[in-house]
């Protein structure tokens, strides 16, 4: 596993760590700097995240918040976007 995959589960298990110790904050992922990443079309992207293409223009537009999971997906796509492409493979 290359040291890239390896720091995300790292963080990844921390982030549940702090949920647990109940110290988690909300941070908020920018729907479009997320899909960006990936260089797909919003089309291909909201396919990709099971989602509608009016629901991702809603998050990208900032006129709804994704949920819990969208919002680790949108950052999966932020910080590993070969990850989440890998899984549409």
């Amino acid at each position: 596993m290359d040291n890239e995959m390896l720091q995300f589960q790292s963080d990844l298990l921390e982030s549940v760590r702090q949920l647990k110790r109940g110290e988690g904050r909300v941070v908020f992922v920018l729907a479009k700097a997320a899909r960006e990443k990936t260089g797909l079309s919003q089309t291909q992207f909201a396919d990709l995240l099971g989602v509608s293409v009016r629901t991702l223009r809603g998050w990208e537009q900032g006129r709804i918040q994704p949920s819990g999971t969208a919002r680790t997906l949108l950052t999966i796509a932020l910080r590993t976007p070969d990850a989440l492409l890998g899984v549409a493979a």
